[in-house]
């Protein structure tokens, strides 16, 4: 009896104490090496100049990101690329248009026609059936509204000169008046009202 109490006081000795946790704070130095790193960032950015070079990077003026109306900054309006960018899908890049869907721009005596014409049809759009080079088209062309008179002025005068068109340019002052003496909210209804507009009989 004695020998197995012995026995069992040496197993119990060979066992390892309970696990148990304990309390290990961050070390003094750490953390001293951090605020260190926080003051030293916040003195920089607070006694630091702006960032970056100034002589780099966008040199345009608030004029120049005024607007189209800030005058200069539509002078230089690209026809082709506006055409691109807002017509080419319906008139294609030939401006054929699409035989039956959208009518063509190259020969179109709408193009050539009257200045007046063209520019109202730009700013207010057309709706209901119009003849093209003898061809009857139906559908719906939207205005340009978000476009200034001098980017309007250059797609016209591209449409009115590009392919085997050679009528004259368009100058921005006539989309101008236009825009002022006009009171139409609507697209013009087809080519019957296009051609009172022009002054022609319908």
């Amino acid at each position: 009896m004695l020998n197995d109490k012995t026995s069992e006081s040496r197993a119990q000795e060979r066992e390892q104490a309970e696990p148990s946790e304990k309390s290990q704070p961050i070390p003094l130095l750490f953390l001293v090496g951090a605020a260190a790193l926080v003051l030293w960032g916040a003195g920089y950015i607070a006694l630091s100049g702006s960032f970056g070079r100034a002589d780099l990077g966008d040199k345009r003026t608030l004029a120049d990101l005024s607007g189209p109306a800030a005058g200069a900054a539509g002078a230089s309006a690209n026809g082709k690329q506006l055409f691109t960018a807002n017509c080419v899908a319906c008139h294609q890049a030939t401006g054929k248009g699409l035989p039956g869907v959208f009518p063509p721009l190259d020969g179109s005596e709408w193009v050539a026609g009257d200045e007046r014409t063209v520019a109202n049809i730009l700013l207010h759009g057309i709706t209901g059936e119009i003849t093209v080079m003898g061809n009857t088209f139906k559908g719906a062309m939207p205005a340009f509204p978000q476009l200034s008179d001098a980017e309007l002025a250059a797609v016209a005068s591209y449409i009115r000169s590009e392919w085997t068109n050679k009528a004259g340019a368009i100058k921005p002052e006539l989309f101008e008046a236009e825009r002022k003496a006009g009171t139409r909210t609507a697209p013009f209804n087809g080519g019957a009202e296009l051609k009172t507009l022009a002054g022609k009989a319908s």
